[in-house]
């Protein structure tokens, strides 16, 4: 069985998180909980050679189940297991999430401590059938690691086209070792993603270049959009840490307003998917200093949009949050904002 070890450390525990020995528990009773319902995990489970059938992908958040059904094509059906608005920091797995896990052929996850709640799942899953992380082949000198983590890399990588790049190349090579007879129309899919990732690149630097440089400060509820500065030139601020788990202090947010009234920063972000009242609090210090900074829109950041919409895609999500800061930061915004499916 091949397994690509996950990106995970200790995970230490906490009021409100799953526990591990919960984890575990739960996992091991699946079986007998599904053979009590009048099925097992095993017969639910497809079978036969995975060349001559669909395979059957679970992955954690929407990102990457995206990245997986654009590499995989007609021969992967992609489970994502978060949805819009979901954040994976602080994701726990239900009964029925665990329940799609084991009736996978692979398991994808994004790794780097991103999926906290479902790393013991990860772990033991790792014993009965493949798991593979996306961020496997990035170098460790690309990543960041901000102090919030202790050391730890940055999670999320996907804010910057070219290292989705490697994480495309990564899910190419784990469904050729899984689906070797396949192999030529995971290349084939990889490398014509890949063209529309690196067009991609491109356009967000074309529109990032019409901000003036002294107006290149992004700042949003918590640190996620590192990546983002780093690639394409912001000053990039956070309320919180890179991870949600973590709550914002006034002193935090006393900082950043003084910041923003004697930069006079025009606009402020909140996400998608964590909770606005930070941000809405951040507003209200600045204004108390004498300068009405806007909140410029909400950003995708660890979550993609609904389903069937444009910026439930990865591609569409990069467009859609690349023309809000062109636009909120008083850049020339695209006139043309449709997402390439």
């Amino acid at each position: 069985m091949m397994v690509v070890s996950p990106m995970y450390g200790p995970l230490p525990g906490s009021p409100g998180r799953i526990t591990r020995r919960r984890l575990i528990a739960s996992l091991a009773a699946l079986p007998a909980a599904a053979a009590l319902g009048g099925c097992s995990l095993v017969s639910d489970r497809p079978t036969g050679p995975l060349a001559d059938r669909i395979i059957g992908a679970a992955a954690t958040t929407g990102m990457v189940g995206d990245l997986v059904a654009n590499v995989g094509g007609a021969r992967v059906e992609s489970d994502a297991l978060m949805g819009a608005g979901v954040d994976p920091h602080l994701f726990k797995p239900s009964e029925r999430t665990l329940r799609r896990m084991e009736r996978a052929d692979i398991v994808f996850y994004n790794g780097l401590h991103l999926e906290a709640g479902l790393a013991y799942v990860l772990e033991q899953m790792e014993e009965r059938q493949p798991v593979a992380a996306i961020t496997r082949l990035i170098p460790e000198d690309l990543l960041l690691t901000p102090a919030e983590f202790e050391g730890n890399p940055d999670p999320h990588i996907w804010f910057d086209v070219r290292l989705w790049i490697l994480a495309c190349a990564a899910v190419r090579d784990t469904l050729r070792e899984l689906d070797p007879a396949n192999a030529a129309t995971y290349d084939a899919n990889a490398a014509a993603y890949t063209a529309e990732l690196e067009a991609l690149d491109a356009w967000v630097r074309e529109q990032i270049a019409t901000i003036p440089a002294e107006r290149r400060v992004l700042i949003t509820a918590h640190d996620a959009f590192g990546y983002f500065g780093q690639s394409y030139g912001f000053e990039v601020l956070g309320i919180q840490g890179a991870n949600t788990a973590a709550e914002a202090g006034a002193r935090d947010i006393q900082r950043l307003a003084d910041l923003i009234a004697e930069r006079r920063i025009p606009a402020i972000f909140v996400e998608s998917s964590v909770p606005r009242r930070t941000v809405e609090a951040l507003r209200e210090a600045v204004q108390s200093r004498g300068f009405d900074v806007r909140i410029g829109g909400q950003l995708y950041s660890d979550a993609m949009g609904d389903a069937g919409t444009p910026e439930g895609t990865y591609l569409g999500m990069v467009r859609a949050n690349v023309t809000l800061i062109t636009a909120a930061l008083s850049g020339q915004a695209p006139a043309d904002q449709e997402t390439t499916e």
